[in-house]
C-alpha cells in the first residue's frame, strides 16, 4: 500500500518548530546562547540571514520528512497526537541530546550551552510528533 504523506502537516511542523526557535533563541535563551558562543551583537547581525535562516529552515524541514516517514513505517499501531510527541520526545533524548553530548565532550563547551540546545531540540521534535502524528 502506499503511503500518503500529509505534506501539509509536514510543513506546519517545520514552520512551527523553526517559529520556536526564534523565541528559544530570542526571549528565553538568547542572552545566555550567546555568552556561551562569544557572539557579540554586532558579529550576529553581520551574519547572512537568509542563508543562516534558510539552510536552518530546510533542516528543519528534513527533520519533519524523516519523523513523518517514521510515523509511516509505524503504521500497524495508531498513530495520535501523544504518540507521535511521546516519539519526539524520545528522538530527541535518545539520539539528539545524546549525540550533542557526545560532541560537546569533545569540543570542550559548557554544559549550558547542550542544555540550551538539546531543550531547543527535544522541545520542537516533540511538537513537530504531535502535529505529524494529530495528521497522520
Amino acid at each position: 500500500m502506499m503511503y500518503a504523506m500529509n505534506l501539509w502537516a509536514v510543513l506546519v511542523s517545520a514552520v512551527l518548530a523553526f517559529g520556536i526557535g526564534s523565541i528559544w533563541y530570542g526571549p528565553l535563551f538568547g542572552k545566555a546562547w550567546q555568552k556561551e558562543v562569544g557572539l557579540s551583537d554586532e558579529k550576529i547581525q553581520s551574519g547572512n540571514m537568509i542563508k543562516i535562516f534558510g539552510i536552518s529552515f530546510i533542516l528543519t524541514l528534513i527533520m519533519a520528512f524523516g519523523m513523518a516517514f517514521l510515523f509511516h513505517k509505524v503504521e500497524d499501531a495508531k498513530v495520535t497526537w501523544l504518540v507521535g510527541l511521546t516519539h519526539g520526545l524520545y528522538i530527541g533524548v535518545a539520539f539528539v541530546v545524546t549525540s550533542m553530548g557526545v560532541n560537546y565532550q569533545y569540543e570542550g563547551k559548557s554544559l549550558k550551552l547542550w542544555a540550551i540546545n538539546s531543550g531547543y531540540q527535544v522541545l520542537f521534535l516533540m511538537l513537530m510528533g504531535a502535529i505529524l502524528g494529530a495528521w497522520h
